[in-house]
């Protein structure tokens, strides 16, 4: 790594599989190291390939071979999809690298793992967590989670929200007239994964089908095969196939268009690190239908949108057929979520605090 620019600040960003994926987790990755380097800092990203939360000997091998001849000293992040897994290399690393750790989401703390993964990731984290010199969660939640249940100090963790584009969303839906059609529309954002819950949303419209709705979702659908086929198959079952679209993943473009379409946004996550979709639905004034799993009641206020416990359908369905019923009050959530997108950093300012926090690693 160059080191001939007076005054450059210095990060190794170290991820795993591919920068562009289309997850909440990498979106934040990018728009952070984005806003680094806007601010000066010099940055090497060392992909450490596919394989995790569970990489093979091998895998893990590479991985270390491939930052053991990176330059001593330099501060290094290293997301927390690769760090948990790679507890012997975060004990060779905080040798040689001021460690940073970025935590998106408890490994152990997605949902489908079975019992013997569940157990493993947790130790493997805690064991890898306790060798970084900081952590950086994206949220309190995900902060007290790692405090409570894995041990770090709270002194070592720094929360930095994600970031939002709210000026642009909300000049670009200011530009979009719905006019008086029929039918309201839903908008669903996630990889189908089981964490996401889609099957209990399904199930939550069943009830509603002679009201006027559709529903998109859009979303990797490669992730989890027995998540998409029970998702297909409910749409199946219920008739629904006229009236659901799913998208699988969509370009940026194609995106902005569905959120500046749509009428409300609902995602029946069953746990959420964060949330960033839903912070972004709200920036372009969306009414929010989600459930109180993990940090999702910290992202979304009740003046923003409508929450029910994780897995309670029949509360999900008086959810959607309340916002979906009552126009009136449709419009009073899409103000409160514009309230509470304003309450909400930029990415700007979330890579300013970001860079805060890395400050204390980095030579003045």
């Amino acid at each position: 790594m160059n080191t001939g620019a007076v005054g450059m600040q210095q990060l190794i960003f170290v991820y795993p599989g591919d920068l562009n994926s289309p997850t909440g987790g990498y979106a934040y990755d990018r728009r952070i190291i984005a806003g680094l380097k806007s601010l000066g800092w010099e940055i090497e990203l060392i992909s450490l390939g596919e394989g995790y939360p569970f990489p093979n000997p091998a895998q893990a091998e590479q991985a270390k071979e491939q930052l053991q001849g990176l330059t001593p000293g330099v501060p290094m992040v290293i997301d927390g999809l690769a760090l948990g897994a790679l507890p012997e290399v975060a004990a060779w690393v905080a040798k040689h690298h001021p460690l940073i750790a970025l935590i998106h989401h408890p490994l152990a703390f997605e949902f489908g793992l079975s019992e013997e993964q569940t157990l493993l990731l947790k130790r493997s984290e805690t064991e890898a967590l306790h060798h970084a010199s900081q952590v950086i969660a994206n949220s309190p939640a995900t902060a007290r989670d790692l405090n409570q249940h894995y041990g770090v100090p709270i002194e070592r963790i720094d929360v930095v929200l994600p970031g939002t584009d709210r000026s642009v969303h909300q000049r670009r839906r200011s530009q979009i007239t719905h006019g008086n059609r029929d039918a309201v529309r839903l908008l669903s954002v996630g990889s189908i994964i089981p964490r996401k819950g889609f099957p209990d949303l399904i199930e939550a419209l069943a009830p509603l089908a002679d009201l006027p709705w559709t529903l998109s979702i859009a979303g990797d659908t490669t992730r989890n095969n027995s998540a998409f086929n029970q998702l297909i198959s409910g749409i199946a079952r219920f008739g629904f196939e006229g009236r659901v679209q799913v998208l699988g993943v969509v370009s940026d473009a194609e995106l902005i268009s569905l959120y500046t379409q749509t009428d409300v946004f609902v995602l029946a996550s069953l746990f959420e690190g964060y949330g960033m979709v839903y912070a972004e639905a709200m920036a372009y004034g969306l009414p929010i239908i989600a459930t109180r799993g993990g940090a999702i009641p910290d992202t979304v206020p009740s003046e923003a949108g409508l929450l029910v416990s994780p897995g309670d359908v029949p509360a999900l369905t008086l959810a959607l057929k309340t916002v979906i019923e009552d126009a009136p009050y449709r419009a009073r959530l899409s103000s409160g979520a514009l309230r509470a997108a304003a309450q909400q950093p930029t990415w700007d300012q979330a890579a300013a605090q970001f860079a805060v926090a890395l400050g204390r690693f980095t030579p003045t």
